[in-house]
């Protein structure tokens, strides 16, 4: 796995990281996606300094990890759910 030193700018900050060559793509886009947010909350609410932009992004993305983390649980606890009684079923019928 060989390694990348990249740069990438977050709220005009300049960030050079030494990155997996396996990552970098998603490191860029995940860069790119919290340009489009600090720009979508800059458009929509005033801010004293971008401080309080990254903040909002952070919160944002934190509540949508948590609820995508939260579905994900439930989803496994169906699916668990339902192939034990799959299994339970397949084993009465043998």
């Amino acid at each position: 796995m060989e390694e990348l030193t990249i740069s990438v700018s977050i709220a005009d900050r300049i960030y050079k990281l030494t990155v997996k060559q396996e990552e970098e793509e998603i490191i860029r886009k995940a860069t790119q996606l919290i340009g489009n947010a600090v720009k979508n909350y800059s458009d929509l609410f005033s801010y004293k300094d971008k401080q309080d932009l990254l903040a909002m992004v952070v919160l944002q993305f934190a509540t949508n990890a948590l609820i995508h983390e939260n579905k994900n649980h439930f989803i496994e606890e169906q699916l668990e759910s339902k192939l034990s009684e799959i299994d339970r079923i397949l084993s009465v019928n043998q």
